[in-house]
């Protein structure tokens, strides 16, 4: 579990620059951590509040190395966590953070780089969205308006702060602007743009950029034991996310499942035009992503989103960027490449893009994925010429 600076992969200027402000004794109160959860926002974030709470004990003290225990066990008592939740099973209403603590330390302890996909599977609530609602800013409220149980700061890490509702961010803003002394605000963010731009403007911002093929070769060598010539693979195949990397190595059944989906949409999206027999079969396909779980829908999209840009650089000859093997022997993207190409990428790109965008915002799923199989119809069969 990465708790140390020392354990975490790369970014070794944010280290730095984090670092330095609690050397200095300048660390600003509220701070947003944006980027891909797979290049290690989550670990960051507690490496930093270990340096941060543990740094007033003396160096390599009894006392130190408790303070440095309680955290690698997300057990210490000044550092907070909120992250997005709803109802399952065993939570029957109005969820928040503090009652999935102990799934959330099982959770985190396992993957710090984790996706927040991985935290809906583990919840049971994949077919559902979670957020931070205005309940949860209640708690934040009052978790830090006590004082610091060892006298030093308090740091609360808002996991995926894009998901706090309306409500939630506008009594969060308070928080922001007018902070308990000694208090830390961490906002780790995917997607910046969902937070209010008056919460975003108060906080210090950090971008994370994606992890280099070799630093994730590297760490799954290291960490987890993976064969050299695999890694190297299984990093060139993840797009700078460590979190996706574990999956591949671990034959995650997704990527399978989603191929699947893949080629029998492309298939019959190219049968269907002028053929309203097809159109029905395309009509059905819609309908059984529909009947899917909205984060399994995004994951999807993405998914799709990769391959068609696979199919894009196999079309040009671009061999060094081209990681996709297909596990269906049937389904050859050599074939499929000419297909897509400049006069047709951006426009599926932008379909895809504007199908995330509805499913996100709870759109009608039969509507969105039968408005994107029409598109697909038109423009998979565009000319390359122009």
């Amino acid at each position: 579990m990465c708790m140390d600076f020392s354990e975490i992969i790369g970014q070794k200027h944010l280290q730095s620059h984090l670092i330095k402000t609690v050397d200095n004794g300048r660390v600003p109160h509220a701070q947003l951590f944006v980027g891909n959860s797979g290049s290690g926002l989550l670990p960051m974030a507690i490496a930093y509040a270990q340096y941060l709470l543990c740094q007033s004990h003396e160096p390599n003290s009894t006392a130190q190395l408790h303070c440095k225990q309680k955290i690698a066990k997300l057990a210490h008592p000044d550092l907070h966590f909120v992250y997005p939740v709803n109802t399952n099973d065993v939570v029957k209403k109005n969820p928040v953070s503090s009652l999935f603590s102990e799934e959330w330390r099982a959770f985190v302890l396992s993957n710090p780089y984790a996706s927040l996909f991985d935290w809906f599977q583990t919840l049971g609530i994949e077919n559902k969205q979670g957020n931070i609602n205005v309940r949860e800013a209640e708690e934040i409220a009052k978790r830090l308006s006590l004082k610091a149980y060892e006298g030093g700061y308090k740091v609360m890490i808002i996991w995926m702060a894009d998901k706090m509702n309306t409500e939630c961010a506008n009594k969060i803003l308070k928080l922001v602007e007018e902070p308990p002394e000694r208090t830390v605000l961490l906002l780790l963010t995917e997607q910046e743009e969902q937070i209010l731009a008056t919460i975003r403007s108060r906080c210090q911002r950090l971008h994370f950029p994606l992890l280099p093929e070799e630093q994730i070769a590297k760490a799954l060598q290291a960490k987890h034991a993976v064969p050299e010539k695999v890694a190297k693979k299984v990093s060139r195949q993840a797009h700078g996310d460590f979190n996706k990397a574990l999956h591949l190595y671990q034959q995650d059944g997704d990527d399978k499942v989603f191929e699947a989906w893949f080629v029998q949409w492309v298939r019959t999206a190219f049968k269907a035009k002028g053929n309203k027999a097809v159109i029905h079969s395309l009509l059905l396909w819609s309908d059984s992503i529909a009947s899917e779980g909205r984060e399994t829908q995004k994951k999807f999209l993405l998914f799709c989103m990769e391959l068609f840009r696979q199919a894009m650089l196999q079309n040009y000859k671009a061999d060094s960027l081209i990681f996709f093997e297909a596990q269906d022997s049937v389904f050859s993207i050599e074939k499929f490449a000419p297909f897509i190409h400049q006069n047709n990428i951006y426009e599926i790109t932008k379909a895809l893009e504007d199908a995330i965008y509805h499913v996100e915002r709870n759109g009608n799923a039969k509507i969105i994925f039968t408005d994107l199989s029409m598109q697909l119809t038109r423009l998979i069969h565009a000319s390359e010429k122009v």
